[in-house]
């Protein structure tokens, strides 16, 4: 039996993850994960948001790997040093653009510095909540690996992005392999199975 080393933190974005998407499929099947759970999914404010965020990570019992999806990935990059201080490593997903909605306007600007831990920035070339040159420009000025995706929306069970292995593949390159073990053989399964 393997040891976990980090605690996985999942940050769903606006009007939360539903059932069925991969932030709350990865949930369900991570027994060391937990979930960030606002107050108010609807009219997201920064300090709000960010303050549950920070909360969350300060609480995790070892060194936190982050799961974000769009808004997500905002609050994120929003954290500040004594909660991104117990990160090591972060999957920001479809980023969102917080200008381009009045509703989550309060999260601008977004920071444009390194973030101090290992990140993937993973973005889709026709998400509408979010230019693919934006996300580009978020990944540069955070220091993170870029991963582009071919019109796959804005990565969520709308654009079929139920299981989404390609997500759970950058996750175990973020946490190492043998934390992982035991606990996601399908998805393991999944990962290694021809298209």
């Amino acid at each position: 039996m393997s040891v976990t080393t980090t605690s996985i933190i999942i940050v769903p974005g606006w009007r939360d993850s539903g059932p069925g998407h991969w932030q709350s499929l990865w949930t369900e099947r991570l027994p060391h994960a937990s979930r960030v759970v606002q107050d108010d999914w609807i009219t997201p404010t920064r300090s709000a948001w960010v303050g549950q965020l920070e909360k969350t990570v300060l609480a995790a019992p070892n060194p936190v790997v982050i799961v974000a999806h769009s808004l997500g990935c905002i609050a994120t990059s929003h954290m500040g040093p004594e909660a991104a201080a117990r990160v090591c490593g972060a999957l920001l997903v479809a980023p969102a653009d917080p200008e381009r909605r009045a509703v989550l306007s309060d999260f601008a600007p977004v920071p444009y510095a390194a973030l101090p831990y290992r990140s993937i920035v993973v973005a889709s070339s026709n998400d509408p909540y979010c230019p693919i040159r934006l996300a580009g420009a978020y990944a540069r000025a955070w220091g993170s690996e870029f991963v582009r995706m071919q019109n796959a929306g804005h990565i969520n069970i709308e654009s079929g992005h139920g299981e989404w292995p390609l997500g759970w593949a950058l996750l175990q390159s973020l946490e190492g392999e043998p934390a992982l073990k035991g606990s996601v053989a399908p998805l393991q399964q999944v990962l290694s199975s021809p298209l």
